[in-house]
């Protein structure tokens, strides 16, 4: 421990963030041990889903903070191979939610599988303190593609199915749900806030294995949470039906051969591309299948699910350009002042902190006057700010000169309309997905919206290995000849989304939206365990319309 008159920036940000973590803890702690079953207006079982992905996305990204510099300067690939190895293995992160959320709909329940994602990223995030002595001859780096593997598949299984407890703890129709959907997107954030500081200040100034052990043990406690809090979660997220024994330990095997199969697809990561197409071809297939055998206005909302989601490849394929190129950007063309880059990747999280009950209460504002955009125009100024965001960078970059590094201070710019688009997307598109899809295919459809965000991570890796040249090396007048186009597309679409809004919203049908009747006789429930979350049992939870 460094003497407090020898502390610099780096270290007031990390004792900060360390303070901040404490104060959310005791927070939260007050919170779900309270008599009262809800707590500022919503369910407690709403916290421990909060303070579950919160230690999760600690976990994801503190590491996520090091990686394209772990690649860069203790691998040793250049900045192209990097960007595409990060792309490739952001893009698995998010495309593995699609089995794991069909698996959650038909055999293990959300909560088994958010369970079984859990202890899969324990052992991923852990695997990643094993450094060796780097460069890519060393076997060592076969552990790394190991840690890669597990995280990949941990997260197939936790992540759509964690979002859709979420919803569960709602009826349909219930106002709260955005706001619901904001406040756990809130949790998101203060993990990713924190973990970013926390381990990306370890890993730069105490070695890259004290950055990944601190990710590890913030997995660790979001399994923790997670477990210990399972009564506060109403009998949500169980089984569809009894679940036997066999059936259960037989899926717990598919994601162990499921983590081979990572394991070799995150080191070539050509086969990914082609990988997602044919599997995005057929998921849009099968999604359009199901469609058609609905009633019309449940078949119209299915269309409305697919044309939000296919928004999502362009967002976050620029959005993303955070973690690979504009990561390193900031390292080599930013005036940072000493603070070492990874700690940089806080700001976006902690935007969404301080914004995330403005936009909360924003909404539930202006719905009361009847003034609320819909979602598709919600999704349409979520691009016009993202693009804004890359038009500032580029801006500041031209009136500083060529030889001069960019004042930091345009840095929180572009991450501010980054933010201030991303709320009016992200959660929004959460709510929307589980609100619109029907209840048999709720993990399905929450899957296929991480599908479509790994679609944008993986286009996020080749925009990145772009700005690389042809000798894989960053230039700075590259970047921002990128930065300038895509910020230009993006704007373009967001102004042509906002115009078609209203053709999408008619879609929605939102006007018959009705609460699920659930039935009081429910598999399982006579023959389960007595204890109310038994394997197979959700409680009667009958909601008037």
């Amino acid at each position: 421990m460094k003497d407090m008159a020898l502390w610099g920036t780096e270290d007031w940000i990390a004792g900060i963030a360390a303070v901040v973590l404490a104060i959310f803890l005791i927070a939260g702690a007050w919170a779900v041990t309270r008599k009262e079953p809800e707590v500022a207006g919503h369910p407690k079982g709403l916290y421990i889903l909060f303070f579950a992905e919160m230690w999760e996305r600690f976990s994801y990204y503190g590491m996520r903070a090091l990686l394209i510099f772990y690649l860069t300067q203790h691998w040793l690939f250049n900045d192209s191979a990097s960007n595409i190895v990060y792309g490739a293995y952001v893009s698995l992160v998010y495309i593995t939610p699609v089995l794991g959320g069909w698996i959650a709909d038909r055999y293990l329940g959300q909560r088994k599988a958010v369970q079984f994602g859990a202890v899969l990223l324990t052992f991923g995030h852990f695997l990643m303190a094993f450094e060796g002595t780097g460069g890519q001859n060393d076997p060592t780096i076969n552990i790394f593609w190991l840690a890669l593997a597990f995280i990949i598949v941990g997260s197939g299984f936790l992540k759509a199915n964690i979002s859709v407890i979420v919803g569960q703890l709602y009826p349909r129709t219930d106002v709260r749900r955005d706001g619901a959907y904001t406040i756990f997107y809130m949790g998101i954030n203060v993990g990713a806030a924190i973990g970013t500081i926390v381990a990306g200040y370890l890993g730069v100034t105490l070695g890259w294995s004290y950055g990944f052990g601190a990710a590890g043990i913030g997995m660790l406690l979001g399994l923790i949470v997670f477990v210990l809090g399972r009564p506060l979660l109403l009998g949500q997220g169980e089984p569809p039906k009894l679940l036997a024994k066999g059936t259960e330990m037989i899926m717990y095997a598919v994601g162990i051969v499921g983590v081979a199969i990572m394991w070799l697809l995150i080191q070539y990561q050509s086969v990914v591309g082609g990988l997602m197409l044919l599997s995005g071809v057929a998921l849009l297939g099968y999604v359009l299948m199901e469609a058609f055998k609905l009633e019309k206005q449940p078949r119209e909302r299915m269309f409305a699910i697919l044309f939000l989601i296919a928004l999502q490849p362009l967002f976050w394929g620029l959005f993303e350009q955070a973690g690979g190129s504009l990561n390193l950007f900031t390292d080599r063309y930013i005036d940072l002042g000493g603070v070492p880059a990874p700690i940089f990747q806080s700001i976006n999280p902690i935007y969404i902190i301080l914004l995330a009950p403005i936009f909360a209460w924003l909404w539930t504002f202006l719905g009361r006057k009847g003034l609320e955009p819909s979602t598709p125009a919600k999704f349409g100024l979520g691009l016009i700010q993202l693009g804004f965001g890359f038009l500032v960078l580029v801006w500041s970059a031209a009136s500083v000169g060529i030889d001069a590094k960019v004042p930091v201070i345009f840095l929180f710019g572009i991450y501010f309309f980054h933010t201030t688009g991303e709320l009016c997307l992200s959660p929004v598109g959460l709510s929307a997905m589980n609100r619109l899809a029907p209840r048999h295919l709720a993990s399905l459809i929450m899957g296929a919206w991480f599908f479509a965000t790994a679609g944008g991570n993986y286009v996020a890796g080749m925009i990145g290995a772009a700005t690389g040249g042809e000798d894989g090396a960053m230039t700075r007048e590259a970047t921002m000849d990128i930065y300038w186009q895509i910020g230009l597309v993006a704007i373009g679409v967001g102004l042509v989304v906002i115009l078609i809004s209203r053709f999408v919203k008619h879609w929605m049908h939102l006007d018959t939206l009705a609460d699920d009747d659930v039935g009081d006789d429910l598999l399982g429930q006579s023959e389960g365990p007595g204890e109310p979350q038994g394997a197979g049992i959700h409680p009667a939870t009958r909601q008037q319309d």
